[in-house]
């Protein structure tokens, strides 16, 4: 009998505990508790992807991996093509916490080549938009309608007069594709998914909340309408207004910095003796140019991984051309195409080890960060117990279209050095989050140091989690470490954020402002 109510009694206990893990893992969202889209390679009739499955997966944190990476995989990666399944952890967040802000810069989407490749032909693709040639969307038919009523939007006069659909059928340079405009119809779509249960946006949102911005490029204007038509579809033009960029660092009034330009600089003469002393790039150019008859420096001005990029991206056979004309003839190939990209990657570690390209990026991107920040803590004292809300409420929807360029810098200056080249339509994502109030007691009941419950109320706290493609990449950041984290804090402090801007970013450059880190004679 005794052994028996033994056996019972340890049956009972370890089933509690396993309990209480399964509850720890899920709260710190190590084990996912909504499903994410697997979203299948077919396609439907509708011109929509069919197949949509729930799968749940366990959290994937980055693995460094001992052996090289394949170069042409990852340039499958970057091409980002719109038939992939797509993890995705923005709105997740402990219950009851409260959405209060989301703050997005994206890359555009899909482009045409900027270079073309001496003596071959340029890739032919269409880059006009039907929802009958794929990729597609549900909501491209409906998008392309929405973007002819942009004339009664708000837009800055250097925007007025940039198309706001990709419209040629022989794509020019630069231009947006299909493609591009799928990748971030779905992004935005994603996105929508995400928060729509999270109540950040009113029905009746005003003109106040939404900010969206672009630089000049149509590329950028255009991957920005088709992210917010994905985000918000149908939205009323007459509430939106369209601000214009004028750099690719979206710095605003805050660009000049004597210090920035030095630090690019050094980072450039690194990238060159990299170049030089890859004696395999260099045989492989020589091949190339040999092939098209063409000067081997001539080759390398073309910058010819921009338009390979293109061909297999899109599927294309690499350019060929015929004998004669100074050239062997042939087709340029896979290989040498991995060769490039090979070294491509083998820069972005000597960046990381090098160190000046991120004391570039703070100084590039702490006029942007710093903006954030800024308005991150206006929500964030709106939002305070007593307050009054301000008419019109508060900026809670913040929209960047930018490049390689912008996005780069800014997971340098994070501190998310690890993070990969920004592939197309890539996003980094902020979102702010406000703990439920609580009282004293319970949560000293919750970190198990009291039982007894007291009566006075505590505010809930904000904090700030940090996404990059969908992943969460917040304890990964240069403002908070994985130690930070724990079951009772399961989220990053948004003070860490506000504290880095203002002040330890500087840090990196010996510096103790932004003035300071510009204008210093050395360091």
């Amino acid at each position: 009998m005794f052994a028996r109510n033994r056996f019972l009694f340890l049956v009972v206990v370890g089933g509690a505990v396993l309990a209480v893990l399964s509850f720890s893992l899920q709260f710190l969202n190590l084990i996912p508790t909504s499903p994410m889209l697997d979203e299948q390679a077919g396609q439907a009739a509708d011109g929509g992807f069919r197949g949509l499955r729930a799968k749940s997966r366990k959290r994937v944190f980055p693995v460094h991996h001992t052996q090289e990476p394949d170069p042409v995989f990852e340039a499958y990666s970057y091409c980002n093509t719109p038939n992939r399944t797509e993890q995705a952890w923005e709105g997740h967040s402990p219950a009851d916490y409260k959405l209060l802000s989301v703050h997005v810069m994206i890359r555009h989407g899909d482009r045409y080549p900027l270079y073309s490749i001496p003596k071959t032909r340029r890739p032919s693709i269409d880059c006009t938009l039907s929802a009958s040639r794929q990729p597609s969307h549900p909501l491209l038919d409906s998008f392309i309608n929405h973007m002819g009523q942009g004339t009664r939007g708000h837009w800055e006069a250097q925007l007025g007069s940039i198309s706001r659909l990709p419209n040629h059928s022989v794509c020019e340079m630069g231009e947006l594709t299909q493609t591009g405009v799928v990748q971030h119809l779905r992004n935005g779509q994603l996105l929508q998914r995400a928060y729509k249960h999270h109540s950040l946006l009113p029905s009746d949102w005003s003109p106040r909340q939404v900010w969206i911005e672009t630089t000049g490029k149509s590329r950028t204007l255009q991957s920005g309408m088709a992210f917010l038509y994905g985000f918000l579809p149908d939205f009323d033009w007459t509430k939106v207004t369209v601000h214009h960029q004028w750099s690719t660092l979206f710095c605003g009034s805050a660009c000049e910095c004597p210090a920035r330009s030095k630090y690019l600089e050094e980072e450039q003469r690194r990238q060159y003796r990299l170049r030089v002393a890859d004696s395999n790039l260099e045989r492989t150019f020589i091949d190339m140019a040999r092939t098209l008859g063409v000067l081997t420096r001539q080759l390398r001005a073309a910058n010819p991984i921009d338009s390979l990029l293109c061909h297999l991206c899109h599927g294309l056979p690499f350019p060929c051309v015929s004998g004669g004309d100074g050239g062997s003839g042939g087709c340029l190939t896979v290989a040498q195409f991995a060769v490039i990209r090979q070294q491509q990657l083998d820069d972005e570690v000597d960046r990381r080890r090098f160190g000046a390209y991120r004391k570039y990026a703070i100084l590039a991107m702490y006029p942007y960060l710093n903006r954030t920040a800024n308005k991150m803590e206006r929500v964030a004292r709106a939002n305070e117990e007593g307050r009054q809300p301000r008419l019109g409420g508060e900026e809670v929807f913040t929209l960047s279209s930018g490049h390689d360029v912008t996005i780069a810098p800014l997971l340098s200056a994070l501190g998310l050095e690890e993070a990969k080249f920004p592939r197309f339509a890539a996003r980094i994502v902020f979102e702010m989050w406000k703990s439920p109030p609580t009282t004293q007691g319970q949560a000293k009941n919750r970190a198990g140091k009291s039982e007894r419950s007291k009566s006075n109320r505590k505010v809930g706290e904000v904090f700030i989690r940090v996404l990059y493609n969908g992943e969460d990449v917040t304890f990964h950041t240069a403002f908070c470490h994985p130690s930070d984290r724990h079951i009772n804090q399961p989220l990053c402090p948004l003070k860490n954020f506000l504290t880095f801007v203002r002040k330890d970013i500087f840090s990196i450059v010996n510096a103790t402002s932004y003035k300071d880190a510009c204008y210093k004679l050395s360091g």
